[in-house]
């Protein structure tokens, strides 16, 4: 089969024609199209990857687009599904020659189900909106991003995000039950159900992950879960990332599977207690959080059992947050590491690979001794519990450069991860930016097979085209490239 990506470029009266008939399709304050609104639709939060789409829609019903969705079709202009924009990977790059959806309209939650603890929501609405709306009920959605204050629902189901209690509680492909999907012909279908399990292929674990490339979600059924009886977290502080890893690995040997287990090395501590001033130790090279929910016994033993493994393991400073504020602050400066970080350097790429948990130590080490070759810095702040590493790489755009070794230290460390047994993405996404490395990771059957279920959801290659899953002849012309290392290359 042909893995080229297909050519979308319209000629100029098409293009007349097309616009002619989406003005019919929404009203004109749902269409954006004049230059200076359309440079915020350029990009993602990953801005080092720019593009000026060709028109954006906002929608605001199902209906609208079924009808966007067939008109794109018909004259084969590629769609770019966009939620809040929060992505860290280039997901939600648009293409110059054609559409941003839009979903920001989509913003209501239509149904919560206290009985089957389920909430139906639509697509635009934010994360943590959806935990807030139920807490009166003691109810809560589980998947909590760092970004939840902002990121969409959609999106969390674009890239399968996580969050620091993803441990415990699962990744978004966990914790959603069904899915109203508009096909790339206008098709409206449901995928999933709101049972514990459907017959068929398992396409809603499909659909979860996929980067927007095989439909566009409208609307959403997610789990809910009771809020725990109670819940304590530990801080322990190590001279060294090397115990600290060992001390994950530890954890998990012993039995304990908490609810959210991070890590930070000394530069993102450093960063996070200048920005919020949570009470994190300044000496320490690595600072675990580890936190333990449920019954009160049973949270109370696990944390006396936490509190003397961590002390055997190295950790010279051990401390329970003695109350719920102290505790929502340890989080607080956890969740607040990707700010904090950007107050100490013009800009980073915030990187996302996983690797098996029992390497840890040895991979963080490696990553220092990368960035030392490339002259760069690099903060790490991560979900250590699963093994979700994200480095921080620091850099100033400003500098001749930079950018470029900052990218390639990036590339880098994700071959890194899947040389030491793990994957690219853990949450994240593939997106642009690590598009050449699905190459390391896959072989070319594997890609062949990709594209082969791509084309079975969208034939014509409109949704998203370009991300995730690269072309055949990419990834030969990848394998054959010069071999780098940063002493060579920077």
């Amino acid at each position: 089969m042909n893995s080229d990506q297909p050519d979308f470029h319209l000629s100029t009266a098409d293009r007349r024609r097309f616009s002619v008939a989406l003005k019919k399709l929404l009203p004109i304050d749902s269409i954006i199209d004049d230059a200076d609104r359309l440079v915020v639709y350029e990009s993602d939060a990953l801005n080092a990857h720019r593009e000026i789409p060709w028109i954006v829609v906002l929608p605001d019903s199902i209906s609208q687009v079924q009808e966007i969705m067939k008109l794109c079709s018909e004259y084969q202009v590629p769609v770019v599904a966009r939620g809040a924009g929060t992505g860290l990977s280039g997901g939600a790059m648009p293409s110059s020659d054609g559409i941003v959806l839009g979903l920001a309209k989509f913003n209501s939650i239509l149904a919560i189900d206290r009985d089957n603890l389920t909430a139906r929501v639509e697509p635009g609405v934010t994360n943590l909106a959806v935990s807030d709306h139920v807490r009166p009920l003691g109810l809560y959605y589980a998947p909590d991003p760092s970004s939840q204050i902002a990121c969409t629902i959609g999106g969390n189901i674009a890239e399968n995000a996580g969050g620091v209690h993803c441990l415990k509680y699962g990744l978004t492909v966990h914790n959603v039950l069904q899915l109203k999907v508009v096909t790339p012909s206008g098709e409206l279908i449901t995928i999933g159900s709101t049972a514990l399990d459907s017959s068929g292929y398992d396409l809603l674990a499909t659909m979860i992950g996929s980067e927007g490339m095989l439909g566009v979600v409208v609307e959403v059924t997610v789990k809910l879960l009771p809020i725990p009886q109670t819940a304590k977290l530990v801080m322990a502080a190590f001279k060294s990332v090397v115990e600290a890893g060992d001390a994950v690995s530890a954890i998990i040997s012993r039995g304990i599977i908490p609810a959210g287990l991070e890590m930070m090395d000394r530069m993102a501590t450093k960063a996070v207690e200048e920005f919020v001033q949570v009470g994190y130790p300044l000496d320490a090279a690595a600072v675990l959080l580890c936190e333990v929910d449920g019954g009160v016994d049973e949270v109370d033993g696990h944390t006396e059992i936490l509190t003397e493994l961590l002390q055997k393991q190295g950790a010279y400073r051990v401390r329970v947050a003695q109350d719920e504020q102290e505790r929502q602050e340890l989080w607080r400066g956890r969740k607040s590491a990707f700010s904090a970080v950007g107050r100490i350097s013009p800009d980073y790429l915030c990187m996302d690979g996983t690797i098996p948990r029992h390497r840890l130590g040895q991979v963080l080490e490696e990553i220092s001794d990368l960035a030392e070759s490339y002259r760069l810095q690099v903060a790490n702040v991560f979900h250590a519990g699963d093994g979700n590493l994200h480095p921080l790489i620091l850099y100033d755009a400003n500098k001749a450069d930079e950018l470029r070794r900052a990218m390639q230290l990036g590339a880098e460390i994700l071959e890194l991860c899947v040389a030491r047994g793990g994957t690219i993405t853990g949450e994240h996404g593939v997106g642009i930016e690590k598009i050449d490395q699905m190459c390391v990771q896959f072989t070319e059957a594997e890609i062949a097979q990709f594209h082969q279920l791509k084309a079975s959801f969208d034939p014509q290659g409109i949704l998203n085209p370009g991300k995730a899953v690269p072309t055949l002849s990419r990834c030969r012309e990848f394998s054959h490239r010069p071999v780098r290392n940063g002493a060579a290359t920077s």
